[in-house]
């Protein structure tokens, strides 16, 4: 629907005939010049004349109009579809040590790396988050901030995407990574804030236990679900270096009210994804937002078109 931002703006369009009718003209000194008939008959016609001197007329006309319509605000106001706000904060913390580098998963028929069968499946899922505000926090021997909450999904997909292992260290800090996701969703005061923790190792650096970040989680009333990525773990081979410590995972999760996963292969992976996604369903139906869309530039881009044309008239005059 088309309306106008300012509407009683237009009481101005008489104004330049009001002020043409009580404003005293000036008087043009001008002389008679009497022409020889040979030359007036190759002067330009009466009737050219006339039609360029109505144009220059109504160059100014038009120019207090285009105006006018612009200051007037000419808007339309659009349905659009809304949002469906969740009220709930989520950050992704992923392991980013050396072993996601290890080749002992399949995608698409290819064996690929822990960490590109991880960016495939979370890619996904934070796209699929819509409604949710997305964070992202990668952790190996140091955590730091991938992606601060948004409603960006694209954005932290592309965080994931761009996760590069080396870049805090090769080995594995899972209470610092948990930790670190807990500190900013302390300061969320969203209805639901949830952590979703990955990881295919244990936790061989930093001074804090994972289970006191867990405790943490606890009190502070967030939610921890955790992923426990590889196809061995410390269960059933204890001495192996590589293995994921699942208990621990479990313990983390069970601490903080959440779920825990155990995942071997891609399959599993993105099983866990749409586990996920069923226990923390994302979004709900909203009524269509109105937006008001401006399209004032278009009589201001009018009026100085026709203000470079009056002052080309008049200097060939």
């Amino acid at each position: 629907m088309w309306s106008f931002a300012s509407p009683l703006v237009f009481l101005l369009l008489p104004l330049p005939l009001i002020a043409m009718r009580l404003l005293p003209g000036s008087r043009a000194v001008t002389g008679a010049l009497k022409v020889p008939a040979t030359i007036a008959d190759h002067l330009p016609k009466a009737a050219t004349d006339g039609i360029r001197v109505r144009a220059r007329r109504a160059l100014p006309l038009l120019l207090w109009l285009s105006l006018v319509t612009a200051i007037a605000g000419p808007q339309k106001l659009q349905a659009v579809e809304a949002l469906p706000v969740t009220g709930r904060d989520l950050v992704l913390a992923v392991d980013l040590s050396g072993s996601m580098e290890k080749e002992d998963f399949s995608l698409d028929g290819k064996t690929v790396s822990r960490l590109q069968a991880v960016k495939t499946v979370a890619k996904d899922f934070v796209k699929r988050r819509a409604g949710d505000r997305i964070g992202l926090v990668l952790f190996a021997e140091d955590a730091y901030v991938a992606a601060p909450l948004t409603f960006d999904v694209a954005a932290v997909a592309r965080a994931i995407d761009e996760a590069t292992i080396g870049i805090s260290g090769r080995s594995t800090a899972i209470a610092g990574g948990l930790g670190l996701a807990v500190k900013r969703l302390s300061k969320s005061d969203a209805r639901s804030r949830v952590v979703v923790l990955l990881s295919d190792g244990s936790d061989t650096s930093g001074t804090v236990e994972p289970r006191d970040a867990a405790g943490l989680a606890k009190r502070l009333g967030i939610t921890v679900h955790t992923i426990a990525l590889g196809p061995i773990d410390l269960e059933t081979r204890p001495k192996d270096r590589d293995a994921v410590d699942t208990a621990t995972l479990r313990a983390v999760a069970d601490m903080s009210g959440g779920q825990s996963f155990r995942v071997r292969d891609t399959v599993d992976l993105e099983a866990v994804t749409a586990e996920i996604d069923r226990l923390e369903a994302s979004g709900f139906d909203a009524p269509p937002a109105t937006i008001r869309r401006d399209y004032w530039p278009y009589p201001a881009t009018l009026a100085l078109a026709l203000s470079i044309c009056l002052i080309v008239s008049r200097r060939a005059l």
